[in-house]
């Protein structure tokens, strides 16, 4: 059986390809607590030929009065295609996403990865080790914002690798429920962007940032097999809103079990989960 094709690229092959027509590379740099932080980044440097996406106008759909969807909800498939086309992103693009690990928030780049693989779209990657590694390879930043030549995205959705809350609560007894938070909201210890703090009742804690090592690159699927846990069960990732989630499901896939019916991410995820009052809320160590 042939490997499958890694989800990650290296600083050095996105130098090595960066005059290949076919690829596009979208700059994910963001912060939750401040929404103009990565605009600013990429205003003041960016890869060369990168698209700016940003994780609520592009990444995101628009959230529900209820809070129900969560509080970044999936966009709409068409939409997010029709944004990609608009970008220069075809469905023959080769695309590598980057985020700046070194902030602590390495997980929007693994964001866009998710969401163009649930459109369908299998050339799409996450740059090992981000911004940083960029620069430490000798990547000459630009100030410079592309003028895109538009193109068409088709989008092929791939509802197999979506939970909804529905398949949370009915999830069979050999399904493992991950939640990808620090330990501390999982605990229910801190709370610091939803109204109820804790963790689905039956999840157990791997946070997120577990997947990354050190300089913020990937770790290999030895490592992140090992750190998950999870063996050959299937498996539904949450987190707080469906980002920091994103990360460990591109670490089930580096250890072998790619995204699919096997490997879903709970879209909503907390903010989702307790816009329900009838939904039990579990607080402490894993049971």
């Amino acid at each position: 059986m042939t490997a499958p094709e890694s989800p990650l690229k290296s600083a050095a092959w996105l130098l090595d390809h960066s005059d290949d027509p076919r690829l596009r590379v979208l700059d994910c740099r963001y912060a939750l607590t401040d929404p103009l932080v990565g605009r600013i980044a990429y205003l003041e440097g960016h890869v060369p030929g990168a698209v700016y996406a940003d994780l609520e106008t592009d990444l995101s759909g628009p959230g529900q009065p209820d809070g129900s969807g969560g509080r970044h909800p999936l966009p709409d498939p068409g939409v997010l295609a029709a944004w990609l086309g608009n970008v220069g992103i075809g469905n023959d693009s080769v695309v590598v996403a980057y985020d700046d690990p070194s902030t602590g928030q390495g997980f929007y780049a693994a964001r866009a990865w998710w969401l163009l693989r649930w459109l369908g779209h299998r050339q799409v990657y996450v740059l090992d080790g981000g911004w940083p590694a960029f620069l430490a390879a000798g990547g000459a930043p630009t100030t410079d914002e592309p003028t895109p030549h538009p193109s068409t995205f088709a989008p092929d959705v791939r509802w197999e690798m979506v939970a909804r809350a529905e398949d949370v609560e009915n999830r069979g007894a050999d399904t493992l429920l991950i939640d990808s938070r620090a330990p501390a909201r999982y605990r229910g210890d801190v709370e610091p962007l939803d109204r109820k703090a804790g963790h689905i009742p039956g999840a157990v804690n791997r946070d997120w940032s577990g997947a990354l090592g050190e300089e913020g690159r990937w770790r290999g699927g030895e490592a992140q097999a090992g750190r998950l846990n999870a063996g050959d069960a299937p498996t539904i990732t949450y987190c707080g809103s469906g980002v920091s989630a994103t990360p460990n499901l591109l670490a089930r896939e580096l250890a072998g079990v790619p995204l699919g019916p096997q490997n879903r991410l709970y879209a909503g995820s907390w903010s989702d989960w307790i816009s329900d009052d009838g939904r039990e809320v579990a607080t402490g160590e894993e049971a």
